[in-house]
């Protein structure tokens, strides 16, 4: 029995979704299980890089990398031919690949490929697990792709048909995996039977992702030239469409203008640090720009080995999701952040999930979107308390190794498949 992951990304790709699946694979491959990977041959971050080789063996896994278009992510049209370029290639290679008493594991990147995953299980006698980090059409549906006027009547029955074809995919399933409550909520809300149901979260290794202090840390002395020992907001990951910056834009305002009456009262300035990159990024890049916040820098992903520092180089870390979108994302970003043992700055919706979380590990701050003053006066009162800083990061590191550990994850992850395919353990 082989156990076969679909993701458009996979390692050495530094995207949150590869990271994933090929933690996974790498370590079901450990345990001496038959893996196998169809993926893209792209780079989330290097559309235009050369490709990836089209087969090879990385730590036991057999990695096959399909054709795909590489329009990249700058517009609609040229992402919606990488898709559908995705989808036959991936139809393709699963019908040489799939066996009977196999199990296919596909993630949402791209959208639906659970769909072209269904068909193929059906037609060779395999079982599905739908790994689901989002739900679309629902995400393009809260966007509002697709037009106005005359063209809503035609964008509601697409909306309705793509929906139809996702859930038909979902209980044709063994197991539907999503990543948060409300996104199971909202998964059974649709008529999925509870019983493939399976919540388990994004995660971090803890191992890789731990406290460094400040003193120790190469990544916090790069960030940080001066010696006025500023107090450093982060935002690590994707900034993508689904998340938020006007609140984050004004809260940098504030707190830069009051930047000369900090220094004259002794109090601590405030650096933000954006690490990666996404659909926001240039947008927020202007706005600094045509702002002129110098407290502002911007970097690049940085590696996996470079995490634990990277991380850690943070104050605080601010993760953000607009209200519309709860139950159909989760930000992974905030494992990463608790990992590293730091507060957690969560604009969005307070009742939301994250919101919930942070308010209920006491780890942070929930702040509503908009409210770029309450984003602001948290950051002030959490630079003034070294010590209440301290105590709040130490919360988010016991809530992480609670709910957020990879070999906790990696195991329900075994106990899954073991369930899914029972004559294994037989």
């Amino acid at each position: 029995m082989a156990v076969i992951l679909v993701n458009r990304f996979f390692h050495p790709d530094l995207s949150a979704t590869s990271q994933f699946v090929s933690d996974l694979a790498f370590a079901l491959a450990a345990e001496g299980r038959d893996v196998r990977v169809v993926t893209s041959r792209l780079r989330y971050e290097e559309a235009a890089a050369p490709p990836l080789p089209a087969r090879e063996v990385v730590a036991g896994v057999q990695v096959t990398r399909i054709w795909t278009s590489r329009f990249g992510r700058a517009h609609l049209p040229g992402r919606t031919a990488d898709y559908l370029t995705f989808y036959l290639s991936a139809a393709w290679c699963l019908w040489r690949l799939v066996r009977r008493g196999d199990v296919v594991i596909a993630k949402t990147d791209p959208p639906l490929v659970s769909v072209v995953a269904a068909a193929i299980c059906r037609l060779r006698g395999a079982r599905l697990v739908n790994w689901l980090q989002d739900l679309f059409p629902e995400v393009a549906q809260a966007f509002g792709i697709g037009g106005g006027g005359r063209l809503a009547y035609a964008r509601r029955l697409a909306y309705a048909l793509l929906a139809g074809l996702r859930d038909a995919s979902l209980r044709m399933a063994a197991a539907n995996v999503v990543i948060g409550h409300a996104m199971a909520a909202r998964v059974e809300a649709r008529g999925i039977a509870r019983s493939t149901i399976r919540l388990i979260p994004n995660w971090a290794d803890r191992a890789a992702v731990r406290p460094v202090a400040h003193a120790d840390n190469p990544f916090r002395r790069m960030i940080v030239a001066t010696q006025d020992d500023p107090f450093v907001v982060v935002y690590s990951g994707n900034l993508g469409r689904v998340h938020e910056i006007d609140t984050m834009v004004a809260a940098m305002a504030i707190l830069a203008g009051d930047a000369e009456g900090d220094h004259a009262a002794g109090r601590r300035p405030v650096r933000w640090i954006v690490i990666g990159s996404g659909a926001l990024t240039p947008l927020l890049q202007e706005e600094v720009a045509r702002r002129g916040l110098d407290t502002v820098a911007f970097l690049p992903y940085q590696p996996r080995s470079a995490l634990a520092h990277s991380l850690s180089a943070a104050d605080a870390h601010l993760a953000c999701l607009r209200p519309e979108f709860e139950g159909f994302v989760v930000p992974s970003k905030v494992s990463g952040a608790a990992a590293a043992g730091r507060p957690i700055l969560f604009v969005g919706d307070p009742a939301g999930e994250i919101g919930r979380f942070v308010t209920r590990y006491g780890c942070g701050f929930a702040i509503s979107c908009g409210d770029g003053a309450g984003l602001a006066s948290a950051i002030r009162e959490l630079a003034a308390d070294p010590a209440r800083c301290a105590a709040m990061g130490r919360r988010a590191r016991a809530a992480f190794d609670a709910e957020f550990d990879r070999d906790t994850a990696l195991a329900r992850w075994r106990c899954l498949l073991d369930e899914t395919v029972p004559e294994r353990t037989a």
